[in-house]
This record gives C-alpha cells, sequence and structure tokens, in this order.
C-alpha cells in the first residue's frame, strides 16, 4: 500500500485516502438497506470507538509530530502547539454556533447554529459534515507533513491516520441514514443523504495539503490546529451522543479505550 501511494502527488495522495474514508462513511450509510434501526447499545458502543479513535488519532498523528516539527524549526514548541490546538478549538466553536445543525436522536427544536427553515434531515446531514470537516483536514494537513520531508512525519503515519477515520467514519455514515428511514424517507434517499455527509472530507483534505505545501513553516500550527478540531468535536459531540443512555456508560467507555488502542496500534506499527 505504501508503494502504491508513494507514487503520487502529496495532494493526490490525500484526495486518494480522504476518498477512503468517505467511501466508509457511504458503507455506514448502506445498512440502511438492511435494518430500519440499529441497536443503541451497538450504536453508542460504535460511537464510543469513534471517540477513542479520533483521542487518539489527535495526539499521535497530529499533536506529537506537530511538537516536534515546531521544535526543529526553532519555534517554542509548547506556545505552538497551544496556539494551533486552541485555534482548532475555537473555530470549530464557531462552525458550530453559526452553522445550523440537528444531532442524531434529537427533535428538530433542539437543532443548533443560526435558526433556519432546513429540513431535519439537511440539519441531519450537517450534523455529521461539522465532525468530517477536521477529519478531513486532519489527514490532508498529515499528507502534506510527509511532503515537508519532516522526520517527524512519515507516509506510514499518514496511512495510519487515514484507516483511523475511515474505521470511526463508519457509525456516522449509519447515525445519518438509518433514523431517516426509519423516520419514512426511502431506503435510497436515505442512504444518499448519510454518505452526503462525507463529501467535505476529499474536499478539506485537498485544501489541508495544499495549504501546507504553499506555507510550510505553519505546518506545526496546522497539525495541532487539526487535533484541536477534532478533540472539540469528540468532547462537544460524540462522547455525549454516545452517553445518552446511562445505562451503556461503562460499555461505552470500554469502546472508547478499545477505539484508542486500535489507533495507537494503527499509528506506532505503520508511522
Amino acid at each position: 500500500m505504501v508503494d502504491f501511494i508513494l507514487q503520487f502527488h502529496p495532494v493526490m495522495q490525500a484526495l486518494l485516502a480522504t476518498l477512503f474514508t468517505w467511501g466508509v462513511t457511504a458503507a455506514g450509510a448502506a445498512m440502511v438497506f438492511f435494518t430500519k434501526s440499529i441497536n443503541p447499545k451497538l450504536m453508542d458502543s460504535m460511537l464510543g470507538f469513534a471517540a477513542g479513535v479520533m483521542i487518539a488519532a489527535s495526539f499521535w498523528s497530529l499533536l506529537a509530530p506537530g511538537i516536534e516539527m515546531a521544535e526543529g524549526l526553532g519555534h517554542i514548541p509548547w506556545l505552538t502547539a497551544v496556539i494551533g490546538f486552541m485555534g482548532g478549538g475555537i473555530f470549530m466553536r464557531l462552525t458550530d454556533k453559526f452553522l445550523p445543525h440537528l444531532h442524531p436522536g434529537l427533535s428538530i427544536d433542539k437543532s443548533e447554529g443560526v435558526k433556519t427553515s432546513w429540513q431535519r434531515s439537511t440539519l441531519l446531514v450537517l450534523a455529521i459534515t461539522l465532525h468530517n470537516i477536521p477529519e478531513g483536514l486532519a489527514v490532508g494537513v498529515a499528507f502534506g507533513a510527509v511532503a515537508a520531508d519532516l522526520p517527524s512525519a512519515t507516509i506510514g503515519g499518514a496511512i495510519a491516520l487515514a484507516i483511523g477515520i475511515g474505521i470511526q467514519n463508519f457509525p456516522e455514515g449509519t447515525a445519518v441514514s438509518v433514523p431517516l428511514r426509519r423516520e419514512g424517507m426511502s431506503k435510497g434517499k436515505s442512504f444518499f443523504m448519510g454518505q452526503a455527509s462525507g463529501i467535505v472530507e476529499p474536499i478539506a483534505g485537498v485544501i489541508g495539503a495544499l495549504f501546507v505545501l504553499k506555507m510550510q513553516n505553519i505546518l506545526p500550527y496546522a497539525l495541532c490546529f487539526a487535533a484541536g478540531a477534532m478533540i472539540f468535536v469528540v468532547v462537544e459531540e460524540l462522547i455525549p451522543e454516545s452517553q445518552r443512555n446511562y445505562a451503556n456508560i461503562d460499555l461505552v467507555t470500554m469502546a472508547t479505550m478499545v477505539g484508542f488502542s486500535v489507533m495507537m496500534i494503527l499509528d506506532v506499527a505503520l508511522g
């Protein structure tokens, strides 16, 4: 796989990787063709697993390499990390505040962002799309970092990040398509809406790769920015959604730890 990826330009590498993550989102959305409902315990566990993957990816694939790069470039490592990390969180907070969206399982009156008359289905897709912005950006920045030829950035690590994010995208696609099907939407349209939430990842991935290739001096900030954006999504959305049912908290917590372990293994083994 590594040799295949290396034959392409870094921007194309980022595009291919994020097309994969989008494809896994579509695979999750395709669950709508087989069932109208997902066991709540299973869904909560999958969301917990996704949270664990994103937490691990934020450190192993983004923050740690960003800090190492900052040191190599003569920056103050902790200051670079804080500026980038908090910048990512603030960006996501502003996006969350203004972009109309609705989290799965909530009624239309619980929608967030600017008030709008958009349909529930559109708001649900936008909620998952909000998750996917930092994920696509993170993959793009990771491949851009490899092109910068810095020791702390490896093609294996970038591939591991794409695989990890792809794995955790599966429940996100399901979380959109199955509720829409349960509410009476056709299978085809439910699938279309579910997979559409992942289309932003290739876009964000290409932008992230292009950005760091053109401005390599800000690469450490970009890595930490992506980490901060992902942690915001985990704490503000994934963990609360996965622990909505108090009876499943212990199971979800273990699923989160498993997700963290899987991503850590991928990153350490491939990176």
